[in-house]
């Protein structure tokens, strides 16, 4: 029996970072697709090729049908970002079928992300852009074009896990105060001096700056009534989900001036997102970038291949869902 014989049998079911390709071609007997595969599609060639690992990603949408047509050579269905609500975890759980993600690789970078969505939207960077790819060919004033100060400001985290912690950790450094709302309040060591609200109506008040950082499947966060919760001329910033957000509202707070500005790189509708938002000055817009450098994506593809490695050679999973 050749090497390439005796190695799994894994499917690369979506576009990844040529260093993942290559790894899992030397350590697997690895199938890549050339596109991100729908789930029907991964079925397919599951059925086809006796493929006992699956790297995937978000728009392969699993449903518990999906799942239930996956033959049983299927041992391990492995994210390589930290988000999983695309698939029926519990459908596969129920065959016996591990999932997992990959939550950590992604922190640092998203929070560096959401740190230039909250700077670009304080200090108008969509504006000043514009001025200077128009031209600039008018003066400005002392009281001209003005922004927002970022040092004293409050700076409101809905979501104080990973990425909120690494949020709050750059924030401190440009001299935000820090207050958050978690499903728990965290330890005094990992609040780090922030102030816990129990409830998101406690926060919305007092957060001159808001992000979110939480997952998705939370339902809608963020309401016409929320928006109306925060201070006028909040700054609001979406790094996370953007079905946590009902962008009618956050329009309508923008529109009307009762936020600031906003800065987004996540929408409800991705790639196909509402352009009402292109009409607006006062947005900073990113096309869910968060994770977006080489070192991330490498990490997030090795992260998915330890945990296909681990659970097809026996071993527990790294990081299960």
């Amino acid at each position: 029996m050749s090497n390439l014989a005796s190695r799994p049998r894994v499917l690369v079911a979506r576009r990844m970072p040529d260093a993942t390709i290559d790894r899992a071609q030397a350590e697997f007997d690895a199938t890549v697709a050339d596109h991100d595969m729908t789930a029907e599609e991964v079925v397919s060639a599951c059925r086809e090729l006796d493929i006992q690992g699956i790297l995937t990603g978000k728009k392969a949408a699993y449903t518990a049908d999906h799942i239930a047509r996956l033959p049983d050579s299927v041992r391990i269905i492995a994210n390589p970002s930290a988000g999983y609500e695309h698939m029926d975890v519990e459908a596969a759980r129920a065959r016996g079928i591990v999932v997992t993600n990959a939550p950590d690789g992604l922190t640092d970078c998203t929070a560096d992300l959401t740190m230039l969505l909250i700077l670009a939207a304080c200090r108008r960077a969509a504006e000043y852009s514009a001025i200077m790819r128009s031209g600039w060919r008018r003066s400005f004033g002392l009281p001209d074009m003005l922004g927002m100060k970022l040092g004293g400001s409050r700076l409101g985290i809905v979501g104080m896990g990973r990425i909120g912690r690494a949020v709050a950790a750059r924030a401190r450094a440009f001299g935000m105060q820090i207050l958050y709302h978690n499903r728990s309040r965290l330890t005094p060591e990992q609040e780090g001096g922030a102030t816990y609200c129990a409830t998101l109506e406690e926060l919305l008040p007092q957060s001159d700056v808001l992000t979110l950082n939480l997952p998705g499947g939370n339902g809608t966060v963020m309401t016409a009534e929320a928006f109306a919760l925060l201070p006028r001329g909040a700054v609001f910033v979406n790094a996370a989900r953007g079905s946590l957000v009902d962008e009618d509202a956050l329009i309508e707070a923008l529109q009307s001036g009762h936020l600031f500005g906003a800065g987004l790189d996540v929408f409800r509708r991705e790639p196909d997102f509402d352009t009402r938002f292109l009409e607006l000055p006062n947005v900073f817009l990113t096309p869910h970038m968060g994770s977006a450098t080489a070192a991330t994506r490498n990490r997030m593809g090795f992260d998915a291949l330890d945990n296909i490695a681990a659970v097809l050679a026996g071993r527990p999973p790294v990081s299960p869902v």
